[in-house]
């Protein structure tokens, strides 16, 4: 007998796929910003495997989320330091 319920992984990707006439409709540069959120759901299907949320686009929101406020603490600590260097 096969798997009836797909992998975490494929289901993922069937995700995004339904996403393909909204992402078609962007501008080439906007175009480019979904595909990068996209990559980081991808990054992080390993947690998403484990997150048991029956919604993939749950998990793809949090992984997106997550990377989202890694890059705004980034930029939070690089600006204090340049604030630092000036006072």
């Amino acid at each position: 007998m096969g798997r009836t319920i797909p992998s975490f992984r494929v289901a993922l990707e069937q995700e995004i796929a339904l996403w393909k006439h909204f992402r078609k409709a962007l501008r080439p540069k906007d175009r480019t910003v979904f595909d990068k959120l996209m990559d980081k759901a991808r990054n992080h299907s390993d947690a998403g495997m484990l997150a048991n949320r029956p919604v993939i686009l749950d998990t793809i929101f949090m992984a997106t989320f997550l990377e989202q406020q890694k890059e705004i603490e980034r930029l939070q600590k690089q600006m204090e330091h340049l604030k630092r260097g000036k006072l």
